[in-house]
């Protein structure tokens, strides 16, 4: 089985950590946008942007900037690129490219340019089946595999055939997977729990304490349900570790970043200043934006992705915004 990791980040660079530690796995492309960090990994086997603490093993990785090699020569591909990014990274490639290939999103972001989670738009866009789709999900930070920690995945497609097939290369000593059947409620719950993220961040800024952030995260986890039950009604266990402690880990560790940029601009950071001292994305960011808009087609109540829409985007006094959400919560 040949795999292909398309992104050059902390979690792509966790991800290929955890398929090498996968005994079975001998051969994984990695798509990297710079020739200075691919050379850099074949020479020091490290990537030296993110998480560089990561050994890459170089006789089973083969990092390059060439996505179409990547895709070609692969049975299945994961993607791990900052959904804005998609579409450039993919601007080269052609509708037959992924023909007979495992797509696999491991982005948890929603494409700006057509307002579609990862699998829909590669289901439209390059016509493929919704069977070979997967999508990986949390809770796990790309920090916390570095250390080896035990952390916990879903691995979600409609094909148990093909679920079962990405979870053989993923588990390993330090990880352990579970199977959903749920793509669109877990992709969507992946995109908002970065929304959710980012409000706890904003409201911790502002000096809110641990019983509000508690408060917060019941209703956050609430909201979720509301919209991914209008989205995708099937049958579904909101408080599964994909949906719930995929929410809880973002919203309250140290290593999350739409946590971290909430927190910013709850100091009264400038959203460009925190985007600027960060340099890193937080797909919170995003997400606030693109979840807002596609809401108005499903008018689903959500106050907290409200707030944190217009604080990002609406440049809203800090303290209006966090009253009215005050009333509009319980």
């Amino acid at each position: 089985m040949q795999i292909g990791v398309i992104g050059g980040g902390s979690w792509a660079t966790a991800l290929v950590k955890i398929l090498t530690d996968n005994e079975q796995n001998k051969s994984i492309q990695w798509w990297l946008r710079s020739q200075d960090t691919v050379d850099h990994i074949l020479q020091h086997k490290h990537n030296p942007n993110y998480i560089s603490s990561v050994e890459v093993h170089t006789e089973i990785v083969k990092p390059t900037t060439n996505i179409n090699e990547v895709i070609q020569s692969s049975d299945i591909i994961l993607f791990v690129i900052p959904a804005a990014f998609l579409e450039d990274a993919l601007k080269n490639t052609n509708t037959d490219s992924f023909n007979n290939k495992i797509v696999v999103s491991a982005i948890k972001g929603l494409v700006p340019q057509t307002g579609q989670i990862v699998g829909e738009y590669f289901e439209t866009k390059y016509n493929l089946s919704r069977s070979n789709i997967g999508v990986i999900t949390g809770p796990c930070h790309a920090e916390e595999v570095a250390f080896e920690k035990l952390s916990y995945l879903t691995v979600a497609s409609e094909s148990e055939t093909t679920a079962s097939k990405i979870q053989l290369l993923l588990n390993n000593r330090y990880i352990k997977t579970n199977i959903s059947d749920d793509i669109y409620g877990t992709e969507y719950s992946a995109v908002l729990k970065n929304v959710y993220a980012m409000a706890c961040g904003i409201c911790h800024g502002m000096g809110c304490g641990d019983n509000f952030q508690a408060v917060l995260i019941s209703n956050a986890i609430r909201e979720i349900k509301r919209f991914i039950n209008v989205v995708h009604p099937i049958k579904r266990d909101i408080n599964d570790s994909a949906y719930l402690g995929d929410l809880l880990v973002t919203a309250y560790s140290q290593f999350s970043r739409n946590r971290t940029f909430g927190s910013m601009l709850g100091k009264g950071y400038s959203t460009k200043a925190a985007q600027f001292e960060m340099n890193m994305i937080a797909e919170g960011y995003y997400a606030a934006k693109t979840i807002f808009e596609l809401n108005k087609k499903y008018n689903v109540n959500m106050p907290i992705l409200e707030f944190a829409h217009s604080i990002v985007y609406e440049n809203a006094n800090l303290r209006e915004a966090l009253e009215k959400l005050e009333n509009n919560i319980d």
